[in-house]
């Protein structure tokens, strides 16, 4: 094939006919629709939930007893759960759509000898596709016409200096018709044409393309689960399975020894539901949105909230270079004049650029394109824009393009020809490339190339792009046929560079200190690689490339994944199988991304992060986090908030604990010793899907303790309920059932009224709870010391308990729904005592505990 820009006369194209049929016969050029979980099918899951099946199962029993009021109390509570779920779950993934709208722009395809202008998505295999400057291509494709044409393959590759193409046929080795790599005759779906122009046959759509294998192993692919969401299902699964036990012991006791089948029932539900900690997943899941929350006035948003937790837990951070350590645009970053004299513009941005270097600068721009794609052209001019505008150097639009010359395999140099303003003949030359061709286009003799050699490798260790700039001028009007006939003249070297993000290196620095690995996966080369990961304060020694991991098996890789620390020319599902080896390791990754290539890593990953500015749809879809202003230091804000959630949530989780024994006791106590029933389903679910959730907001709000960001991540493996944290919230849990229980059999004994013993009991058990708040506050230090931390949602909460509590006393229809007694000054001062107590005792002991409950 030719890389002649050649008349299309001679391509025809596919019928319309034909086109139509494979249309038929493929399919769209587009990505499969995934399976979605209906609302119904959501519904029906939340029905299986235990909490659920007792507040419906309790409500049943009161239609059946004529008690409307009851019944449709509990029946609210239960639709409540049900549309509070449904609306979270039905929060699903749309990573497959994001890819679709990416691979559907519109195309100009040749059908039958003429150029058509189509959707997208209408494109099928063996269409000839037209592609210039700026297109989005619409599918994989083999070039047959190629002029000077240059792709952006980074949300493919990770790379983001532009690839050549050149014009080819099929008899390339299949291994190379990989996205990367200069001069192959292959462009794939979703890259953008930065320079040239081209035609293509369309080699593959949809499913089979190379973005659409992305999408394809992402459906396949299944989001890592919460772990504390895992740990509290589990523990309420088992809590579930001895309280239905007990619960239908207490039925069949109740109905044997007292009658009354349907009052057993209810008993036995409440029972059931003061032995079931429902509130473990609604208060975590109140967590995560309360962080999710707070780290949204940090530019951070959550998709998962649940992931801010596992995040605190992370041991491994993988991060991509590109637009994530790096801004993801080109920047001048050295100039190199011919006798070696240096400046470097990224280091003095403010200052001005000496003199003799204008010239440098000046026809690095005339030979770009003077509205560019490619970034490295817009880096030029950029800096010309800051450096020369309003100087002599710079050429005005007045300026003429009358000739060019491309990039080719055998010349990897272009050059413009422009006519000055005065309209002469004397014609200005610049070219631009690589600096061994400019070299060779400047006729440079064996010493100049030596000593050309050394700044070369001086420049490309410090990862910079490099190119050779020239300049000559011409009489015309004879256009010579190559740009070698041009008399040069070396003007010097400019180094380009994606710069470092500032907040970088302090960030990495704080995941050290925190003990998280920092691991760099990038698409670009080793030296490249190794000179940003210094910059960012990475160890670069120990780096490992894609073709040793490709010859590398699973079990080898996990080896290797313990010791690299950078790894360079990485392929898509090789990020995939990095991610996989670390998590095989028992690490807990996380790993951040921009690209399309990143996703299915992202989506695989215990946390996947992704840039919210710069990033693509399927990369933010993919992912749990989004770091909305794309700097990487906010990694580091969410990490702080997820270590300060998981203790928040012990110290929350370790209430709830605490305040289930009470509650179970008080209504597994009258059961066997023939008392009279205190709490009925009513109270207990007023107990626990209102009190225990608003009380744990208090630990939400609480501060971060201090060295939070000074220790190591917590094992993968630690129980969120150790056995120190168990048997400290037992003792608690005993002693204040023990009080609460002591004041209800002694007032039951004095022939105080069911209803009054019951309203007392009742205002004991939230004293006690209250003061267990206090307790549960900080395991490290004193009650004192916690009371002079801020905390405004404990003073919110204390009003909101006292105020319900005053309801439930003087409003009839509360009192009559709680089916509450009239309390008198002496009883409230009971209640209160009794909390007191709790709080004093267990302060007492906490010293005793606090070591054992910090490890």
């Amino acid at each position: 094939m030719s890389d002649d820009p050649a008349s299309v006369v001679s391509i025809r194209g596919l019928s319309e006919a034909d086109a139509q049929a494979r249309l038929k016969a493929e399919g769209f050029n587009e990505l499969p629709r995934p399976d979605r979980r209906t609302p119904l099918r959501i519904v029906l899951e939340v029905l299986r939930e235990p909490m659920l099946a007792l507040l419906l199962g309790g409500g049943m029993v009161y239609l059946l007893l004529g008690d409307l009021k009851e019944a449709l109390i509990l029946l609210v509570f239960a639709t409540m759960s049900v549309v509070i779920t449904v609306v979270q779950e039905s929060r699903t993934e749309h990573v497959l759509e994001a890819l679709r709208d990416l691979t559907s722009p519109r195309a100009l395809v040749i059908r039958d000898g003429a150029r058509r202008r189509i959707a997208g998505r209408e494109v099928v295999r063996g269409d000839f596709i037209v592609l210039a400057e700026g297109d989005r291509i619409p599918a994989d494709a083999v070039l047959v016409q190629c002029r000077d044409l240059q792709t952006d393959e980074s949300l493919l590759t990770g790379e983001s200096v532009p690839v050549r193409k050149i014009a080819g046929d099929n008899s390339v080795p299949a291994k190379s018709r990989r996205p990367g790599g200069d001069d192959l005759p292959y462009v794939f779906s979703g890259s953008m044409v930065v320079r040239g122009t081209a035609i293509g046959e369309v080699t593959a759509t949809g499913a089979l393309s190379e973005i659409g294998k992305i999408g394809q192993s992402l459906s396949t692919l299944e989001t890592e689960p919460p772990r504390l969401q895992a740990q509290t299902r589990r523990l309420v699964r088992v809590f579930a399975v001895v309280g239905g036990t007990v619960s239908v012991l207490a039925v069949l006791l109740y109905g044997t020894l007292r009658g009354g089948w349907l009052d057993a029932i209810l008993a036995g539900i409440a029972l059931g539901m003061s032995m079931l900690p429902e509130e473990f997943p609604v208060v975590l899941t109140v967590f995560m949105a309360m962080g999710a929350w707070r780290i949204s006035r940090a530019r951070v948003l959550t998709r998962r909230a649940a992931a801010i937790e596992t995040l605190g837990s992370a041991t491994v951070l993988c991060t991509d270079k590109t637009g994530t350590l790096t801004e993801n645009r080109m920047s001048v970053a050295e100039l190199r004049l011919k006798n070696g004299e240096i400046f470097l513009p990224s280091r003095t941005p403010d200052a001005h650029i000496p003199e003799n270097h204008h010239d440098l600068i000046e026809f690095g721009i005339l030979a770009s394109a003077r509205d560019p794609f490619d970034p490295m052209e817009k880096a030029f001019q950029e800096l010309g824009r800051v450096q020369l505008s309003g100087t002599e150097h710079l050429h005005g639009p007045e300026w003429k393009l009358v000739h060019s010359y491309g990039l080719r395999p055998d010349l990897l140099a272009m050059s413009r020809v422009w006519q000055p303003a005065n309209g002469g003949q004397e014609f200005v030359v610049a070219a631009k490339g690589a600096p061994e061709a400019i070299a060779g286009l400047c006729h440079l003799d064996a010493a100049d190339r030596a000593a050309l050699a050394q700044p070369l490798d001086a420049m490309a260790a410090k990862g910079l792009r490099v190119l050779g700039v020239a300049r000559a001028s011409f009489a015309g009007p004879a256009w010579p046929g190559s740009q070698r006939d041009f008399a040069f003249e070396f003007l010097g070297l400019v180094g380009l560079a994606d710069p470092l993000r500032p907040s970088v290196p302090g960030a990495v620095a704080e995941c050290r200190s925190a003990g998280i690995k920092v691991v760099m996966i990038t698409g670009d080369y080793p030296a490249t690689a190794r000179a940003i990961a210094r910059q960012a304060g990475l160890d670069a020694q120990d780096l490992a490339t894609g073709d040793e991991l490709e010859r590398l098996s699973e079990a080898e890789l996990a080896r290797r994944v313990r010791t690299a620390t950078v790894f360079a020319r990485i392929m898509p599902e090789q990020k995939l199988r990095i991610v996989n080896a670390l998590k095989a390791n028992g690490e807990i990754v996380a790993m951040t991304g921009d690209g399309v290539n990143d996703a299915p890593s992202l989506k695989a990953a215990h946390i996947g992060i992704a840039m919210g500015g710069r990033g693509t749809d399927v990369a933010r879809e993919a992912s749990s986090i989004v770091l909305l202003d794309d700097d990487f230091g906010s990694v580091v804000k969410a990490v702080r908030l997820g270590r300060r959630i998981y203790d928040n949530l012990r110290k929350a989780m370790g209430f709830i604990f605490a305040v289930h024994v009470p509650i179970a006791g008080l209504a597994l106590l009258p059961l066997l010793f023939g008392l009279p029933i205190i709490f009925w389903p009513m109270h207990i679910a007023f107990l626990e899907m209102v009190i225990d959730p608003v009380c744990s907001l208090v630990f939400e709000a609480e501060t971060e303790e201090e060295d939070v960001m000074r220790r190591p991540p917590r094992p993968p493996d630690e129980p969120l309920f150790s056995a120190a944290l168990i048997w400290w919230s037992v003792l608690q849990g005993a002693l204040a059932f023990a009080l609460v229980a002591v004041i209800f059999v002694v007032a039951h004994g004095q022939g105080v009224p069911e209803a009054s013993v019951r309203a007392l009991t009742f205002f004991s058990l939230i004293m006690a709870i209250i003061s267990l708040i206090f307790v549960n506050r900080s395991f490290s230090t004193s009650l004192v010391t916690a009371l002079r931390r801020p905390n405004r949602a404990l003073a919110v909460v204390l009003i909101a308990v006292v105020a319900t509590l005053g309801l439930t006393l003087l409003w009839p229809f509360a009192t009559g729904l709680f089916r509450f007694g009239p309390l008198h000054l002496d009883d409230l001062a009971l209640a209160l005592a009794a909390g007191a107590s709790v709080l004093a005792s267990m302060e007492f002991l906490k010293p005793l505990w606090r070591e054992r409950l910090r490890s």
